[in-house]
C-alpha cells in the first residue's frame, strides 16, 4: 500500500504524507533533511518491505503551507509528537536524515508518552560541539556544498544553470524555509546536546566518513550524548550515505529496527 495524503494536524497546519507498507507492519516515521523528501525516498520505499512508513514533508518545503507560528525545529518535533499521538502509534522507529535528524532527536527528548522505541539518525545536525563545527552551509557555493556533502562530488554535482527555472525556484524556497526554521542559533539547539541524557530509547548514529558539514568527530560527540548511542561510520560516503552506499546504511537501518522492536 502506497498513498499520498494530507493530514490536518492543527487547524492551519495540513501536513502532506507519503504513507507505504503494510498496515499491521512496525510504524516508521522517515524525516527528511534540506534537500527534501526525495532524498530520503530510498530509504522509505526499503522500509515499506516489512514496516509502516511515513514519511511527511516538513511544513514549507515545496510550496507546502507554513503558518506563521511555526518558526523552529522545536515545532516540528511537537507536531510530529502530536502525529503520532493523533494516529496512536506506539513502538515508532524515527529515521531522520540531517536536518530530519535533528528533529528526531527533539522529539525524543520530549517524548513523554513513550511513543518512540528507537531513533535513526543520519548525519543528523542538530547539537553544538566545540570541537567540531557544523559547516555554514548558506555560505557555500554549489560547487563547494557538492565538496563538503558528498564522497564523489563529481558524480553528484548539478550545475544550477542547468536546472529549470521551476525546481530551482522549489529549492530556493526550500533553504528559505531552512533558514526560518533553523538559521539562528544556525543549524542547532543550544539545549539539546545536554538534554540527550535523558533519552533512553537506544540512537543508532550513522555517518559518512566524507562529510564535511558535520564530520565523524560531531557525530562520535552527538552519539556519546545519548543515554543509549552508537555510532556507526559509512566509508566513502559524505552527508547523505544512504544515497552513496545505500546497501551499508540500509543493512545498518535494518538492524537497529530489529534490536529496537517492541522496546516500549
Amino acid at each position: 500500500m502506497t498513498s499520498e495524503h494530507s493530514s490536518q494536524l492543527y487547524a492551519d497546519l495540513p501536513l502532506t504524507i507519503d504513507e507505504a507498507g503494510p498496515e499491521a507492519g512496525r510504524p516508521v516515521l522517515v524525516l527528511h533533511g534540506g534537500g527534501g523528501p526525495a532524498t530520503v525516498a530510498g530509504i522509505a520505499k526499503h522500509l515499506a518491505a516489512n514496516s509502516h512508513t511515513l514519511t511527511p514533508v516538513h511544513p514549507g518545503w515545496h510550496g507546502t503551507p507554513r503558518p506563521d507560528w511555526l518558526t523552529g525545529v522545536d515545532d516540528l518535533a511537537l507536531a510530529y509528537l502530536h502525529l503520532l499521538e493523533d494516529r496512536d502509534l506506539t513502538d515508532v522507529l524515527v529515521v531522520g536524515s540531517s536536518l530530519g535528524g535533528w528533529i528526531a532527536a527533539e522529539m525524543a527528548v520530549r517524548d513523554t508518552a513513550q511513543r518512540i522505541s528507537g531513533l535513526v539518525l543520519v548525519d543528523a545536525v542538530g547539537v553544538h560541539v566545540d570541537s567540531a563545527p557544523i559547516a555554514d552551509f548558506f555560505a557555500l557555493d554549489p560547487r563547494a556544498a557538492a565538496e563538503f556533502s558528498w564522497h564523489d562530488p563529481d558524480r553528484f554535482y548539478v550545475d544550477p544553470a542547468t536546472v529549470p527555472a521551476d525546481q530551482l525556484a522549489v529549492r530556493q524556497a526550500n533553504m528559505a524555509t531552512m533558514r526560518v526554521l533553523a538559521g539562528d542559533p544556525y543549524m542547532h539547539d543550544p539545549k539539546l546536546l545536554r538534554r540527550l541524557g535523558r533519552v533512553r530509547q537506544p540512537a543508532l548514529l550513522v555517518w559518512g566518513e566524507s562529510d564535511r558539514i558535520v564530520t565523524p568527530a560531531y557525530g562520535a560527540a552527538y552519539a556519546a550524548a545519548f543515554g543509549d548511542g552508537r555510532l556507526e561510520v559509512v566509508p566513502k560516503a559524505g552527508h547523505l550515505p544512504h544515497i552513496e552506499q545505500p546497501e551499508i546504511t540500509l543493512d545498518l537501518i535494518d538492524e537497529h529496527l530489529r534490536r529496537t522492536s517492541g522496546r516500549v
